[in-house]
């Protein structure tokens, strides 16, 4: 049986998943992505031998079954699982077009819940669960509302999942990213605009080299920048002025 740690990571075609999966090539680390594009899966197969290309996608659960028989198939085992497939979305709570909450909700919270359940019955007692979130989950986010709730989801799965998992010592980390340096404006639903300019962007090999950090210490809950965990603390203090400096910047 092959004795190398193996993570399944979903959405690796670009930005925070495509960089996380280089980082843990790069650490001699067996890596299974997940996305729907086959051509960036092809770019990081031939980047590396040990990385395991399939396309799936996140919101289908029996996609997300094969991906997880795929990767025990061609490893032997799962250590590890980066829950990191999602999307944002820019609009009013009351006038969004409903398809494109429907596709967020599917991807964010549906997509993550796939996931999970796939991975973690067929996982090796004392793996890790890693669940990519968002400062936006602790925050006032008017015209990102939806977002927000979505990631707010996922870090309230991962308090809860911690103790269910608990007895099998598997680990469950919150990473609550702030902004980051990738395709995620242009990709974002709904209203278009960049989305805001504060605080600036890290470079996505940071959020990916904190992941990675993550794995390694296996921490409850991360935030990655004094300047984030400043805006959450923000958010305790002054949520009404944080909330419409927020809305300034989101509602164009």
């Amino acid at each position: 049986m092959n004795k190398q740690p193996v993570a399944l990571i979903t959405g690796v075609s670009s930005g925070v998943g495509y960089a996380t999966t280089l980082k843990f090539l790069s650490e001699n680390i067996y890596v299974a992505g997940t996305a729907r594009r086959a051509e960036r899966l092809e770019q990081l197969q031939q980047h590396n031998k040990n990385f395991l290309p399939i396309i799936a996608d996140v919101r289908d659960t029996s996609a997300m079954q094969a991906a997880v028989d795929q990767t025990i198939e061609q490893f032997g085992r799962l250590d590890l699982l980066i829950a990191n497939a999602g999307l944002g979305h820019r609009g009013s709570i009351i006038e969004s077009n409903w398809q494109d909450i429907k596709t967020l909700l599917d991807t964010n919270i549906d997509g993550v819940l796939h996931s999970v359940r796939a991975a973690v019955p067929r996982m090796q007692d004392g793996g890790q669960v890693i669940l990519i979130s968002s400062i936006a989950a602790r925050m006032i986010t008017p015209y990102a509302g939806f977002y927000a709730a979505s990631k707010a989801f996922i870090s309230s799965l991962g308090r809860a999942l911690r103790l269910e998992l608990e007895s099998r010592h598997i680990a469950v980390t919150d990473v609550l990213l702030g902004r980051v340096q990738t395709e995620f404006n242009e990709k974002r639903l709904g209203q278009p605009g960049r989305g805001g300019s504060f605080p600036p962007a890290m470079p996505v090999e940071n959020a990916a080299n904190a992941i990675f950090r993550a794995y390694q210490k296996r921490p409850k809950q991360v935030v990655v920048r004094w300047v984030d965990r400043l805006m959450l603390w923000g958010n305790i203090i002054i949520p009404e002025w944080i909330g419409r400096k927020a809305m300034k910047q989101y509602k164009g």
